[in-house]
């Protein structure tokens, strides 16, 4: 009995110290699974927001990648923008002043009725000093406002410097577009300014009277009304302050015509105008025309710029009524090569040259007249040649520069004009211009011009302009 008790005490004690003795190997396998488990789930979650940071970061990069290109896009199309609205002021600039363009861009004015009307034009500013060294050029007169070459004083004292400020070059004008249906186009166009008219004085008001420019009417290749002559290329004209630039080389003429386009070519006829040459030196304008001066002309056009062709053949006319009392008939013609070409991604070359014989008063605001008169009463047309050249440079986007030189020669039988008439004329010019915000221009030009007559004696003009001008 005590053996068999002693026994199964014995076998008690030796199973319950081989259960203290394992208790602790099984509770440390249970904590390192459990802390395996752990790290487990750890590193998951590393790797989770490893692969999370990852995206986000990929986020991140593609994100600012787009908007760098948003950033560029929006830099792009600004500086396309304002590289527009620039060549838009330059183009509204050059057309108010020189161009004619009957096309309404779509959306542009306001209806009525069917008819769609859009306004433009331009204030301007100048302030001008110069001095003249054969004489004093008048008070108050257009002859200061802009380059008059036949009106440069010869043989008299030297001026002083003299200033002006005139706002008379200020222009303002309408285009209007009809629906007449789709198989015709109708279009017109009214432009007046404040230039060469009466009115107004220095002292109290400055008040001078508008008068008509331009008035057209545009028939599908059809032209009607007053504009500029079909035998000036006025878009080879420079970019100059004064109100022309290099007037003593160019064709200068707006009158009355009819002008077919088609294509390049065009065809017109334009008012008739004699003026003569007495043999005292004076100028008479017959008005006894007979046939429109007939005017030919091909433009030719690309990226490289734009060049035109133009002929015109024309009818002096003197009558029995006029001056000695003779009825006679003289043929004028002449030739003009003009155009813009671009050189480089800016800058451009302009110029013309013109020669023919009767072209007197197409020439530099009528330089010298068509003709003179003989002793038995006919008709001698003068011979003429001219021409300019002008370089625009552009140094910034809102900066640029031109500089020009424009001359003029004149064959005049001088045993029948005396020798107190002009025998040539040049000038030369050159400006600076800053556009701070289209379309604002401000500007300086220094400008030489020199006038000699027959008789050998000259005349200077020398200029200064401040000018302003907003486009509208």
């Amino acid at each position: 009995m005590i053996h068999a008790g002693t026994a199964r005490a014995l076998r008690s004690a030796l199973l319950a110290a081989s259960m203290l003795t394992a208790a602790p190997v099984l509770a440390q396998e249970q904590s390192v699974d459990a802390r395996l488990d752990r790290l487990e789930r750890l590193v998951e979650g590393l790797i989770a927001r490893l692969d999370a940071d990852q995206g986000e970061a990929q986020q991140q990069a593609e994100a600012l990648a787009a908007i760098r290109a948003e950033q560029q896009a929006l830099r792009t199309e600004a500086d396309a923008t304002q590289e527009t609205a620039r060549t838009l002021a330059t183009r509204q600039a050059e057309m108010s002043e020189k161009l004619v363009d009957f096309a309404i861009p779509a959306g542009d004015g306001f209806k009525m009725g069917k008819t769609r009307v859009t306004y433009g034009g331009y204030v301007k500013l100048d302030a001008t000093s110069q001095r003249t060294s054969g004489g004093q050029l008048p008070g108050n007169s257009i002859l200061r406002d802009f380059l008059f070459p036949s009106a440069i004083p010869v043989g008299g004292a030297p001026s002083g410097f003299d200033t002006d400020f005139s706002a008379r070059q200020t222009r303002f004008l309408f285009k209007t577009e009809t629906d007449v249906g789709t198989d015709h186009k109708l279009s017109g166009l009214i432009e007046l300014d404040f230039n060469v008219t009466e009115g107004g004085n220095e002292r109290v008001s400055n008040s001078f009277t508008p008068r008509i420019r331009q008035a057209l009417i545009n028939y599908d290749n059809w032209t009607f009304g007053q504009g500029w002559s079909t035998f000036q290329n006025v878009g080879a004209l420079p970019d100059s302050l004064d109100f022309i630039g290099v007037t003593p080389g160019t064709v200068f003429d707006r009158q009355p015509l009819i002008r077919y386009t088609k294509g390049g070519l065009q065809i017109a006829v334009e008012q008739p105008e004699t003026v003569v040459t007495t043999q005292t030196g004076g100028m008479v304008t017959p008005g006894d025309d007979q046939i429109p001066d007939i005017v030919g002309r091909y433009n030719w056009s690309g990226d490289w710029g734009q060049i035109s062709a133009a002929g015109i053949v024309r009818q002096l006319h003197v009558s029995t009524d006029d001056l000695m009392g003779v009825d006679d008939a003289a043929w004028g013609y002449g030739l003009s090569l003009s155009g813009k070409l671009k050189v480089g991604p800016r800058d451009d070359l302009r110029f013309m040259a013109t020669a023919g014989d009767g072209l007197g008063r197409y020439i530099g605001i009528n330089i010298v007249n068509d003709a003179a008169i003989r002793p038995d009463g006919t008709l001698d047309p003068i011979f003429t040649y001219s021409g300019f050249a002008a370089y625009r440079h552009v140094w910034a986007p809102n900066l640029r520069s031109s500089v020009a030189g424009a001359y003029f020669k004149a064959d005049n039988p001088v045993r029948l004009t005396t020798n107190q008439v002009t025998d040539e004329s040049w000038n030369a010019f050159a400006n600076l211009i800053w556009t701070p915000i289209p379309p604002l221009n401000v500007g300086i030009e220094l400008m030489y011009a020199e006038r000699t007559l027959e008789d050998g004696r000259s005349g200077n003009l020398k200029r200064v302009q401040v000018s302003t001008q907003y486009n509208f």
